[in-house]
């Protein structure tokens, strides 16, 4: 039996809704444990550029939010972007993982091949 789309937009709103009040809450306690800046590149944030901090999950699991925030570390958009594509394109980066190495992904290793038509 197929839902109705108001029931689907119901559902996919309040788990939105839902979702955006759990980030509130460890976000809030992320800022009053830990300073305003990011843990990659140093920058400090405050006033209105404080939104562009963002907590970032070590192990990748937005629901592992232990109040003592060890599974969080502040990190800027670009950061928290940079971290989260390097974990999904490397493939073999793990969540625990040395922050500072470096991503092995190299998106142009078949590029001859491609242009080849191989």
């Amino acid at each position: 039996m197929q839902k109705k789309p108001d029931t689907e937009n119901k559902l996919i709103a309040e788990a939105r809704k839902q979702r955006e009040l759990r980030e509130q809450g460890y976000r809030e306690q992320a800022l009053k444990l830990y300073p305003p800046v990011c843990s990659r590149c140093g920058r400090e944030f405050s006033g209105k550029k404080l939104r562009e901090l963002t907590v970032h999950h070590r192990n990748h699991n937005h629901d592992d939010n232990p109040p003592d925030g060890s599974n969080w570390e502040l990190l800027c958009l670009y950061c928290h972007d940079n971290e989260h594509q390097k974990y999904l394109l490397d493939g073999t980066a793990a969540p625990d993982s040395d922050p500072d190495a470096p991503a092995t992904y190299q998106p142009f290793a078949n590029l001859k091949d491609l242009l080849k038509g191989k």
